[in-house]
């Protein structure tokens, strides 16, 4: 299985200084490496939650995406910096090939975020093996929360479920948080 493996890297996050939710995956999927753009995959939810939820239309260009994101105060960025995996799938991820993102630099550099959300379930594994335990105990007290994963390989629930249940989370964080 080794010499199937490919060293896959993420890219920086989206992201202003005022951001409030940081939203978080694991890795980009090969599609998405390839454009250099979170998501990138057509059947891949995200942007049409996005859409349902912040009026961001799925149709506007990546960049024009991203900065409608930016001005809803919201952050995506993902767990890993890097791993090693053949394909797409979270589930084959090596887990020795781990390498984390460093979220104490993000969060001094973001300050705002008052709230985490894993797009998907290996995203929150990720962070709470690999990142938590690394965290300034004050970025540790910031509440996370786990959403149904936007990849179309988690097909458990519709799309339509999932952006009922990112819709709940997202909204009473936001109206909290106001």
């Amino acid at each position: 299985m080794s010499e199937n493996l490919t060293r896959c890297y993420s890219f920086p996050p989206i992201a202003a200084t005022s951001a409030t939710i940081l939203i978080l995956g694991s890795m980009p999927g090969a599609e998405s490496l390839r454009q250099q753009q979170y998501y990138a995959h057509p059947r891949n939810g995200f942007w049409p939650i996005m859409q349902s939820l912040f009026a961001i239309s799925t149709s506007l260009p990546y960049q024009q995406r991203c900065e409608q994101l930016t001005h809803q105060h919201i952050a995506v960025w993902d767990v890993l910096k890097a791993c090693e995996r053949p394909g797409s799938l979270d589930s084959n991820i090596a887990s020795d090939s781990i390498e984390a993102n460093d979220f104490n630099a993000f969060f001094r550099q973001h300050p705002n975020i008052h709230s985490v959300f894993f797009n998907g379930a290996k995203a929150e594994q990720i962070y709470i093996k690999s990142v938590l335990p690394t965290l300034d105990k004050i970025w540790q007290k910031i509440p996370t929360e786990r959403l149904p994963s936007s990849s179309p390989a988690h097909a458990a629930l519709s799309l339509e479920e999932k952006q009922t249940i990112w819709l709940e989370q997202l909204s009473s964080v936001k109206k909290t948080k106001q």
